[in-house]
């Protein structure tokens, strides 16, 4: 079932949407291709591609007439060489991927912490998104909706109305330094659609987070590591800080797409709390201590 005809016949209540799991574990039972792709050595648009192929192709996440939303991470006043937001090549490239598979829309938004338009423009994502055909969309108040939990510890959050209706979901995360949570990657990038008081998620923010995000899992994640921002996260500032990785991560399962991501920052898992807990509570497809990679030198 498309998420958004599961939305037009489920019984929420008014406004009050979920997501239904099964679009993303399908994937689960798929045993003949990897759990990720991990690529290294290219371009953006190579890292991508190679990585895709490796997992099946794009049309294995993208079918004839899906709407698509592409969530990179744009939060940031910055340009592309300081890695404090999602490589805007990588966004084109997917953008240009979704609709030969056929697509029939593509929006790029995130809900950002500097000025919007100057995070959008600045980035480079604005630009180079639309350029290849896709929607870029200015995060609005009024289409928040209240998504019941019934957690751990939250009941309900407001999660963006275009995220709940698109068929499919590619969560695009730069991995880099966070001042608070230490690392930022494909869990931590979903905040970007969560409404509300975001600050207030920081105090027990582990349990938060799964709270809301095994509800809102998307179809694909996407870690761009293509330059990586070491100190200073999450807003950077300092070229001194960043890192030119030229590699990129892809599974549908956005927490091993993040176990995998530790080894970017010589982490352990036991070292990132949110990371740890989305694993205990049961959040990844895959059993994360086996995990089948890809791994590609196109050196």
């Amino acid at each position: 079932m498309k998420r958004r005809e599961f939305l037009r016949t489920s019984a929420l209540g008014t406004l009050a949407m979920s997501i239904p799991l099964s679009r993303w574990q399908v994937f689960a039972q798929e045993t003949s291709l990897p759990h990720a792709a991990f690529v290294t050595n290219g371009d953006p648009e190579s890292l991508v591609q190679n990585a895709l192929q490796a997992l099946g192709g794009i049309e294995r996440f993208i079918q004839k007439g899906d709407k698509v939303l592409l969530k990179p991470n744009m939060g940031w006043d910055r340009s592309p060489e300081l890695a404090a937001n999602t490589n805007p090549e990588l966004v084109a490239t997917l953008t240009t991927l979704c609709f030969a598979a056929g697509a029939s829309e593509v929006k790029v938004l995130d809900r950002t912490c500097n000025d919007p338009q100057r995070c959008y423009r600045n980035s480079g994502i604005a630009d180079a998104a639309t350029a290849r055909g896709a929607e870029v969309v200015q995060v609005r108040q009024n289409r928040y909706v209240d998504m019941p939990l019934n957690g751990k510890v939250l009941k309900s959050w407001p999660i963006y109305k275009d995220y709940l209706e698109a068929d499919k979901v590619i969560n695009i995360p730069i991995a880099k330094h966070h001042g608070m949570a230490k690392v930022t990657m494909g869990l931590k990038n979903l905040m970007g659609v969560m409404g509300g008081r975001r600050g207030t998620l920081h105090v027990n923010f582990a349990e938060k987070m799964a709270d809301i995000t095994q509800h809102i899992m998307p179809t694909l994640t996407v870690i761009d590591a293509y330059r990586m921002l070491m100190a200073n996260g999450p807003s950077g500032g300092n070229p001194d800080d960043v890192r030119l990785t030229r590699t990129l991560i892809a599974s549908p399962c956005t927490v091993s797409a993040d176990v995998i991501g530790l080894e970017l920052f010589g982490h352990s898992l036991s070292d990132i709390e949110q990371i740890k807990v989305a694993v205990e509570r049961g959040l990844a497809l895959y059993d994360t201590q086996n995990l089948s990679v890809a791994r590609i030198d196109l050196a």
